[in-house]
C-alpha cells in the first residue's frame, strides 16, 4: 500500500462546503463530514488554532509533503497521470479475458 501524502488541493477540495471565517475545528468537522481522508484531516489538525477567512489562508497553512512543489510532488504527478483516464485504458480493460467464472454466467 503506498503512503498517501495530501495536498493542499485535497485539503480545500474537503472544505468547500465551509462558511468562512472559520476556525481550525470548524474545518476539521468541515472536512470529515465531507469524507476527506484521513491524511486531509490530520493535514488540518496541523494549522494553527486560529481563523481563517478563506481557502486560500487555509491551504497555506497547511503543511503539505515538503518534498512537494505546490502539494504535487513528481511521484504524485506521476500517481495523478496513471489514475488519470487515459484514452486507451478502457479499451484495455475491456480486453481482459473474462474469469471463467463469469462466462459460466454468461451462457
Amino acid at each position: 500500500m503506498s503512503h498517501h501524502h495530501t495536498s493542499a488541493h485535497e485539503v480545500v477540495d474537503a472544505i468547500k462546503d465551509v462558511d468562512f471565517p472559520a476556525g481550525k475545528d470548524e474545518l476539521i468537522e468541515a472536512a470529515r463530514r465531507s469524507g476527506a481522508s484521513k491524511d486531509a484531516v490530520a493535514a488540518l489538525r496541523g494549522i494553527p488554532p486560529e481563523n481563517y477567512a478563506n481557502r486560500e489562508e487555509v491551504a497555506r497553512s497547511v503543511r503539505v509533503d515538503p518534498a512537494s512543489d505546490l502539494g504535487t510532488s513528481p511521484a504524485q504527478r506521476a500517481q495523478q497521470a496513471r489514475a488519470g483516464g487515459r484514452p486507451g485504458q478502457s479499451q484495455h480493460l475491456r480486453d481482459v479475458p473474462k474469469p471463467p467464472v463469469q462466462e459460466e454466467l454468461d451462457r
